[in-house]
Order: C-alpha cells, then sequence, then structure tokens
C-alpha cells in the first residue's frame, strides 16, 4: 500500500539544519503516526512521502519555503517592558501575544532590559532548510473515526484513544 491521502503512516525520522545538527528524531522512541493530507507535516516532507511504502528509507532536503517558512523581521520586535507587569520573563520564554493582525500567535523571548522585551513571533525553525532521514514503518487505511477526528489513533487505530 502506498502513501497517499487518508491513509495512516508510521515512520521514524530524524531532521537537521544545513550545517549537520541533528534537531530531533524519533529514534529510541515511538514513531510518529498521521493521517496524510491532513496537514499535520510540514509540506515539503508531506509531498515527498507520496507513493511510498512501508520498509522504505530515503533522505530528502525541504526548503525554508517549504518547511516552517522564511522569517519574517517585522515578526521581531521591541515591547515595552510594563506590558510584563508583575512577571518574571527571561529569555527562551514562550507567550501567546496578538501578532499584527490582532490573530493570537506564539512569540519567544530573545532579550530582557530594563525597558524592552524583545519578542520573535517567527517559528523557531523559519528560514531554515531542513533534511530529513525517513524510515516508513507502516501504510494502512485510516478508519472511519480516525478520519472524523482529524487524527490517527495509534498504530493499530484504537490504541487507548477516547474522546
Amino acid at each position: 500500500m502506498t502513501i497517499q491521502n487518508n491513509k495512516v503512516v508510521a515512520m521514524h525520522y530524524s531532521v537537521s539544519d544545513a550545517a549537520g545538527n541533528e534537531l530531533d528524531s524519533s529514534a529510541g522512541g515511538e514513531p510518529l503516526v498521521f493521517i496524510h493530507g491532513s496537514g499535520s507535516l510540514i509540506q515539503g516532507l508531506e509531498a515527498a512521502l507520496v507513493g511510498k511504502q512501508a520498509g522504505d528509507k530515503f533522505t530528502v532536503e525541504v526548503a525554508a519555503a517549504d518547511a516552517y517558512g522564511e522569517r519574517h523581521e517585522e515578526l521581531t520586535q521591541a515591547v515595552p517592558r510594563a506590558l510584563f507587569e508583575g512577571m518574571e520573563v527571561a529569555v527562551g520564554m514562550r507567550f501567546r501575544a496578538a501578532g499584527p493582525d490582532g490573530r493570537e500567535q506564539s512569540v519567544i523571548v530573545l532579550d530582557v532590559t530594563d525597558d524592552e522585551v524583545v519578542v520573535d513571533g517567527n517559528h523557531p525553525l523559519s528560514g531554515i532548510d531542513l533534511t530529513f532521514d525517513v524510515e516508513v514503518v507502516l501504510v494502512r487505511d485510516a478508519t472511519e473515526e480516525e478520519l472524523a477526528h482529524g487524527h490517527a489513533h495509534g498504530m493499530d487505530g484504537h490504541s487507548g484513544h477516547g474522546h
């Protein structure tokens, strides 16, 4: 069975940046299980999986634009420290904040001074080309329940999942 939309896929992966630094991996853990085409993977990796089947191993390079997008410098900004009154704010902390368009987005604190807090609304991996090493472990039809819920219920379709 080959990977296409509405198939459940289980895969092991490792992902690294252009310098070869490993950023994440499923090695030593459970495989990533998802419904292909449900939007749970970055576009470039999902496209590379189409037509693959259980047992396939491959490497794919995914450009930033097809991964977490390009960086947008306007999403990095200094905001008044007073907005965080009563809170201990430190570099690396994450918050939900209203973006320039009024929608909520995640931001990470880059710098803290007495007067300002510099936050970045870009995804931490934006602007980075990624390389994935993938091993497809399983491909199966999604159950009606999984399709209705919009996500896989484990390798077998009902691994202790309750709604």
